[in-house]
C-alpha cells in the first residue's frame, strides 16, 4: 500500500480514539457520551465528573486534553521524521480532526475538534497557536465559557495564519480553513446556546 494512504488511514484512526470516554470509564466507570453534552472532549468530561467525581474532574480533563493533543502531533512528527511531503502533512491533519469528530469507534461521532486541532494546526503555525492560546485564555477567564474561548481563539488562529504566513508551503489555506469549519461545525449547538444567552459556565 502506498505510504502515504497507510499515513491518512492512521491519521484517521489514532485521531478517532475517544481518550475523554477511555479515561472516564476506566478511572471513573461514567460514560460520558450518556451525560452532559455527550461529548468526548475535555469540556464535557470536566462538566460531568465535576457531578460524579469531583476530586477527579479537573485531572482527568488535563490528562484527556493531553492524549487528544497528542493523538494528532505525534503522528505529523513522525511522519516528517521519515520523510513524508508537506502536503501529506497537511492531509493528515485534517484527519486527524475528522477522525476525531467523527469517531470510527463511536459511530461516527466524537467531539468538538478543539484540542486535536490545536494540537496539529501548532505543529504547522506556532506563533498562530500562541496567539490562539492567549484569546482562549483571557476570554475564558473573563467570560468563563469555554465555547465561546474557542471559537474566539480559533478565529484569531485563522485570522493571524493569513497576516504571518500568507505564502504557506503548500501555497493554500485550505487545510486551516477546512478544521476550522469542522470546529466550529461542531459547535454549532453550542453557538445557538451562545445566541440565546444559554450556554453553561464551566471554565
Amino acid at each position: 500500500m502506498n505510504e502515504n494512504l497507510i499515513a491518512y488511514l492512521l491519521a484517521y484512526i489514532l485521531g478517532g480514539i475517544p481518550f475523554g470516554l477511555v479515561f472516564c470509564k476506566l478511572f471513573c466507570n461514567v460514560n460520558i457520551t450518556h451525560s452532559g453534552s455527550k461529548s468526548i472532549g475535555a469540556t464535557n468530561v470536566l462538566r460531568v465528573l465535576k457531578e460524579k467525581e469531583p476530586k477527579k474532574a479537573k485531572k482527568i480533563a488535563v490528562l484527556t486534553v493531553v492524549f487528544d493533543v497528542l493523538k494528532g502531533l505525534l503522528p505529523l512528527i513522525i511522519a516528517k521524521m521519515i520523510g513524508l511531503s508537506e502536503q501529506t502533512l497537511w492531509a493528515m491533519a485534517v484527519l486527524s480532526v475528522i477522525g476525531h469528530c467523527f469517531s470510527p469507534f463511536l459511530k461516527f461521532e466524537g467531539g468538538k475538534g478543539v484540542a486535536t486541532g490545536a494540537g496539529v494546526l501548532g505543529f504547522f503555525l506556532h506563533f498562530e497557536l500562541l496567539i490562539a492560546l492567549a484569546v482562549w485564555f483571557i476570554v475564558g477567564k473573563i467570560l468563563k465559557i469555554s465555547s465561546l474561548a474557542s471559537l474566539l481563539a480559533l478565529v484569531a488562529l485563522v485570522i493571524s495564519s493569513f497576516i504571518l504566513h500568507p505564502n504557506l508551503e503548500i501555497n493554500s489555506h485550505a487545510p486551516i480553513l477546512i478544521i476550522a469549519f469542522i470546529v466550529v461545525y461542531k459547535h454549532a449547538p453550542n453557538i445557538k446556546r451562545l445566541i440565546c444567552g444559554e450556554e453553561k459556565k464551566v471554565i
